[in-house]
């Protein structure tokens, strides 16, 4: 697709991060297999949760703009997937507590980038008076930094890294 227009780079922008999140959802979800603790797991179980429903989101605005979601491949999500792989999940973590806390902040980093895709195509959608595509972009974009918060919080308030200290 040739980029001429700012519509040009939003619907490119909509299937990027429909791509780096159909990446982001598997691994996800291996990294809640693997967290030890309770309120870990069950934050990563939500996180997945809200993947699908950006896809389902996204996947809805591409139909609506009549473009296919599967037509870019996010090659930034793809090496963030690759790092939570190795660095979240390696068998060389031993101990429980500290696979925890490596597991925060690689999905962190995947929640970044898709703070950074909401929040540029919530900005794109407003300029181009998509009013709707906008305020489900907006609603995407709460419901992950309410999730980039509560990890935050895990991390911060939570036992998981006092744990891996010990």
């Amino acid at each position: 697709m040739a980029m001429n227009t700012l519509k040009d780079i939003y619907l490119d922008q909509l299937q990027d991060l429909w791509s780096a999140n159909t990446q982001s959802l598997p691994v996800v979800t291996e990294l809640g297999r693997a967290a030890t603790d309770k309120e870990l797991s069950e934050a990563l179980i939500a996180g997945g949760n809200g993947i699908s429903d950006g896809i389902a989101a996204l996947e809805k605005l591409c139909a609506d703009h009549g473009i296919a979601p599967n037509a870019e491949h996010c090659k930034g999500m793809e090496g963030l997937v690759k790092e939570a792989r190795a660095h979240g999940l390696s068998d060389d973590i031993s101990d429980p507590d500290v696979r925890d806390a490596a597991i925060i902040p690689q999905y962190q980093r995947m929640v970044h980038y898709a703070l950074a895709g909401y929040g540029t195509l919530v900005a794109f959608a407003n300029r181009l008076g998509l009013d709707g595509d906008a305020a489900v972009l907006q609603q995407c974009l709460d419901q992950t930094y309410g999730g980039d918060r509560h990890m935050t919080a895990i991390a911060m308030q939570g036992g998981v890294n006092k744990d891996a200290v010990a």
